[in-house]
């Protein structure tokens, strides 16, 4: 029996011309892969890292790799498809929690808060350039260790007051912190030095250099 569920797109990977295998966050599977089947009349934009979909599951007991079909943006998210920027941040949003989350764990707190991120870009104005370091912040929380600037004194270096700025600033202030293009990369090194430590497993994120250029 079909079931309905949204998901959020992590990460998508083309098996032969016809399938693809989505990498995908979903409040009722967590972290799970699904495949779906496609053609060159496909939309292939509907598969974006961080679109939010709905979908027909269709489980099945002799594999794991359970097929889905129907598949419907819940959102347009015009505000992130129609810049460049904040492309570049979903690519790096959605590859962190494709390398942080294990196949099978979830919860519904942790999905909701990445459904409300995902929106939160989407509509956010112009000054975002801190966002990535405030969703790295969130997501510590989120995962059970939400760091204190004890926490991060090990961590941190000659970011500690930038650091501090950001943990204790109001949101709206904290996303408009003046910060170079090198001390912003060096944050996200940082706390992803900080997550790699708490998760036991160290973390190469390929798309922050990408970050780095653009907010340079």
């Amino acid at each position: 029996m079909k079931q309905a569920v949204e998901f959020i797109i992590l990460g998508a990977t083309k098996v032969g011309e016809k399938s693809l295998v989505l990498h995908t966050l979903s409040a009722s599977h967590g972290r799970r892969s699904f495949i779906v089947s496609v053609s060159k009349s496909s939309a292939m934009a509907l598969y974006l890292p961080l679109n939010i979909l709905s979908v027909e599951v269709t489980p099945n007991t002799k594999s794991d790799l359970w097929r889905v079909s129907g598949l419907k943006a819940e959102y347009a998210l015009a505000g992130i498809r129609g810049s460049v920027l904040k492309n570049s941040v979903c690519l790096f949003m959605s590859e962190v929690l494709y390398r942080v989350l294990r196949d099978g764990e979830y919860s519904v707190e942790l999905y909701e808060w990445c459904r409300q991120q995902i929106l939160l870009l989407d509509g956010i104005g112009d000054d975002f350039a801190n966002f990535h370091l405030l969703w790295l912040l969130g997501l510590c929380g989120e995962l059970g260790f939400s760091p204190r600037m004890e926490d991060l004194m090990p961590f941190a270096g000659e970011r500690l007051d930038d650091l501090r700025g950001l943990l204790s600033l109001p949101y709206d202030q904290a996303l408009l912190l003046p910060l170079s293009g090198a001390r912003r990369s060096e944050i996200a090194e940082i706390l992803l030095e900080y997550l790699s430590y708490h998760l036991d497993t160290r973390l190469n994120i390929r798309s922050l250099p990408v970050l780095r250029e653009l907010f340079a």
